[in-house]
């Protein structure tokens, strides 16, 4: 008679299949996702003779900007409101998305390294 250590079962990719049904469903049902900030800036234009380069409540702006890496540079893109709504979906999206990645792979893990405690 074997004991239950010996028995060594493979893991099952449709168990973890299973476990992350609801985690791929919600990751195909997004639309937008991306990586940065977004944040609001005022500036100053460089005019001397322009109010915004002695008082700081007289800055032009706000502008809303995004910030991330590409290619291994850091980027900044000036947008529009409406495009800084699309941004800041996206980076929400993006941000939930790594949180899923994370629970995936924790289902991963425990499938490959304890395969015999998913068999209920």
């Amino acid at each position: 008679m074997s004991s239950p250590k010996s028995r060594n079962p493979l893991p099952s990719a449709r168990r973890v299949r299973q476990r992350t049904a609801v985690l791929r469903r919600t990751i195909s049902e997004m639309d937008y996702a991306c990586s940065g900030t977004l944040h609001s800036r005022t500036k100053v234009c460089g005019r001397a003779t322009c109010p915004c380069a002695t008082d700081v409540t007289a800055r032009h702006g706000p502008y809303d900007e995004w910030s991330r890496r590409k290619d291994g540079r850091l980027v900044h893109s000036v947008l529009s409101p409406e495009q800084a709504a699309l941004i800041q979906r996206g980076i929400a999206n993006r941000r939930h998305i790594d949180r899923l990645l994370a629970l995936w792979e924790d289902e991963t893990a425990n499938e490959i390294l304890h395969p015999d405690e998913g068999t209920t």
